[in-house]
């Protein structure tokens, strides 16, 4: 269409006008425009104009200098925004709105709250006491955050007579330091964090050292890592500069009533395992409201905070509209304990062992209920399935492992899935899906078009169970794009292939498994799907591992009847396969047996397999390559599978609790049916397994640690019958996340 024009301008005013000076509502919804649409000479001329509604656009930012000095209310829903900080030119602005804005996040609503000092409404909410907030005491505390940082390492760096080109050396390295060491609040807000504290330094040299103050009101270039990694880096705040920043935004989700059932029926005895006292007690958090529009961070009726004795103000000095307050666990007062219980707030109480010792190698962080049916704070029954942490978009990029790994973790059960930062036990968001029961979730990072046909990259995760269909959500926008209906019965478990980031498998009851393309959206979240492979099974699939050394042509999978290996090469012709190999395994009476449940499968290292069923309180290390050669020039399709080692475990005759592996530290978990954690550190065995001529261990392997589930109460009454559903490590075995049969998340971490 053409641009504005003067007689577009008097047409659209409310109501129609014949001078621009006049107009004082302006309505240019729906129009197609462009960012180079608003002509700042013709807008200039709106002096008096208080109220402009800019909706359902194709805007990807502001002009800086549109002069509109009388301007009150702005509606920017439904555009293609990616920066908010050209709004600080509306400084008599009091009403905002943005949704579905995909690239906006939380930290551009903070930052909007900082800048326009009389905003009152931001999309539909008041938020006049938390932009104060933001305004006075998280600036306060920033502020002397950064001043301490340059009187620790930079003020002797500085002689008592300089030259210019020292100083702009020293302002240099201290604007990259301070933006990666200094740190205050959540994860989810560390981009605002970094924009206040490049603000605050740059007005901090400004003062102490006469330097001109940067006024442009661009945003400040994000850091690329090798920046980062070159900063002369200050030991303080050593763990918050690995933190992964989730930026939670505009959610969209289904309301209705859930209907979702249990996977099994749960008739354990309870627990008598003497139990590991945690350092401090620890909470049960509850769901999020659903009815809340925007994400994050929302438990039920929480205890008055400590810190500034401001209504939802964090411990760390960051405060939350109501019924946003952080998730973070915390050691309670007397008088705070009787509030939370008034409150109705659920209350997990560990109980100390006999001893009151702590011989644990973990330190239990926190006891999340975040997947409750109807946000119910007395869901005690809704069951936990399946995890995975969030990849690192740049560590493809990186070699060193310790930077590779992060701390953001998807969690699926019930009708909803959960993103939880580990460290602080915050929700950093939660998608619900109303008649779903979620069993699976993964990960795959994609690089997608953005406006100008720019390209980024963006984590994608899927989600699927008892529907059979796979929901697909674009993580920072906090949008599901899309859904593929996959199977007709429910789907066990997905996973993406390491190498081709859009080829996704799905395991599903109707006994198939199915290979995917899921194909790359485009700016408009337009894409196309398409099904590359069929793999027939005899039995139900539940578990699915791609041989490492070969992921392009081999898939394992562990079955309701067995372990079975596909040949899933795309060039062959056959879109539809049999088995290609069924492994046989001991059983407990010293015979082999192909005919077994197989609920976990994982690959420790190229070669090395576990996998569990085959026989009560054993899990089987055996070596793939090994194996599968075995099929010789006859290639029969049941070889018998070459054990290495069998792992003492629970004589329990549960099924479904899996195991997982920490490849990067040789560790294998599972949980058992009290709620413990068996750990195994394989480290050094996989040396003399890895040798052509490896003999297998005589003895069974005892666990390295059993970390005990520690006795919790709610609402006064002990958790029992804690069945460990699965139990994951990030990749460098910083944390363990457990899930249960009981709706609580545990979050330990390693000492």
């Amino acid at each position: 269409m053409s641009k504005i024009t003067t007689e577009l301008l008097l047409e659209r005013a409310v109501p129609r006008s014949t001078r621009l000076r006049k107009i004082e509502t302006l309505n240019l919804s729906k129009l197609q425009l462009k960012t180079g649409d608003l002509d700042p000479r013709l807008f200039s001329r709106l002096r008096h104009l208080q109220k402009l509604d800019l909706s359902d656009n194709l805007l990807d930012k502001f002009p800086n200098s549109l002069t509109l000095p009388d301007l009150r209310v702005l509606n920017c829903n439904n555009n293609k925004l990616e920066d908010v900080t050209a709004l600080k030119q509306f400084p008599l602005l009091e009403e905002l709105t943005y949704e579905n804005n995909v690239y906006l996040t939380l930290n551009d609503d903070y930052k909007v709250m900082f800048l326009l000092q009389n905003l009152r409404l931001l999309n539909g909410k008041d938020i006049t006491k938390l932009a104060n907030h933001v305004r006075r005491v998280n600036s306060r505390k920033l502020t002397s955050k950064v001043t301490a940082h340059w009187e620790k390492f930079f003020r002797d760096q500085l002689p008592e007579k300089y030259t210019a080109e020292q100083v702009n050396s020293i302002k240099k390295k201290f604007l990259k330091s301070v933006q990666t060491n200094v740190v205050c609040g959540p994860s989810s807000l560390s981009e605002f964090t970094r924009w206040r504290v490049k603000m605050i330094a740059e007005e901090f040299l400004a003062y102490s050292l006469g330097l001109e103050l940067n006024t442009d009101p661009e945003p400040e270039e994000k850091m690329d890592e090798s920046e980062e990694e070159s900063t002369e880096s200050p030991t303080e705040a050593t763990e918050d500069t690995s933190q992964v920043t989730v930026t939670p935004s505009k959610r969209k989700r289904n309301h209705s009533k859930p209907d979702s059932g249990n996977k099994r029926s749960k008739s354990q005895a309870k627990s008598k395992e003497a139990v590991v006292s945690p350092k401090k007690p620890s909470r049960v958090q509850n769901d999020p409201d659903p009815d809340k529009p925007r994400t994050s961070n929302q438990p039920a009726k929480e205890a008055t905070p400590e810190d500034e004795g401001a209504e939802g103000t964090h411990k760390n000095g960051e405060q939350f509209p109501k019924g946003q307050s952080n998730r973070r666990s915390r050691q309670l007062t007397g008088k705070e304990k009787s509030q939370e219980e008034d409150n109705g707030v659920v209350t997990l109480t560990p109980v100390k062992n006999s001893k009151g010792k702590e011989d644990v190698s973990a330190e239990p962080l926190h006891f999340l209920q975040c997947h409750s049916k109807g946000n119910s704070r007395e869901d005690f029954k809704t069951q936990l399935w399946s995890c995975v942490f969030e990849p690192l978009l740049d560590c493809g990029a990186r070699k060193d492992p310790i930077v590779s790994s992060s701390r953001t973790v998807a969690t699926c059960g019930g009708e909803s899935v959960c993103l939880i930062d580990c460290e602080t036990g915050t929700v950093l968001k939660k998608y619900k899906v109303a008649t779903e029961e979620f069993f699976s979730v993964a990960w795959t990072t994609l690089t997608m078009v953005i406006s100008d046909s720019r390209k980024k990259s963006h984590n994608i995760l899927v989600a699927a169970g008892r529907r059979g269909i796979v929901k697909l959500i674009h993580v920072a926008a906090d949008f599901c794009y899309g859904e593929i209906k996959a199977h007709k019965k429910p789907i066990a478990t997905v996973c993406f292939s390491p190498t081709r980031e859009t080829h996704l498998f799905t395991a599903s009851y109707d006994k198939r498994i199915a290979l995917w393309d899921i194909g790359i959206p485009d700016c408009d979240y337009n894409f196309k799907a398409s099904q590359l492979l069929v793999l027939e099974a005899l039995s139900i699939p539940l578990r699915l591992a791609l041989v490492p050394t070969c992921p392009e042509q081999y898939l394992l999978a562990g079955c309701e009847g067995g372990c079975f290996a596909w040949n899933i090469k795309l060039d062959d012709e056959k879109k539809s396969r049999p088995f290609e190999a069924m492994f046989q395994f001991p059983d407990e009476d010293g015979d082999v047996t192909s005919v077994h449940r197989v609920d976990g499968l994982a690959f420790l290292n190229d070669d090395v397999v576990v996998s569990k069923g085959s026989k009560p309180g054993c899990i089987n290390v055996w070596s793939w390559s090994r194996s599968f050669n075995t099929r010789g020039k006859g290639c029969q399709r049941t070889v018998p599978a070459v054990i290495l080692a069998e792992l003492e475990w629970s004589t329990t005759n549960m099924s479904y609790l899996t195991l997982s592996t920490c490849p990067a530290k040789a560790y294998v978990f599972c949980g058992d049916e009290k709620g413990s954690v068996w750990m195994y550190n394989l480290s050094s065995y996989t040396t003399a397994w890895s040798s052509a001529k490896g003999k297998r261990s005589d003895r069974r392997i005892p666990p390295s640690q059993i970390l005990k589930w520690p006795e919790l109460r709610a609402n006064g009454e002990q958790l029992s019958e804690v069945l460990v559903n699965n139990v994951v490590s990030d990749p460098t075995f910083t944390y363990l996340v457990v899930l249960t049969s009981v709706n609580v998340t545990a979050i330990w971490k390693k000492s």
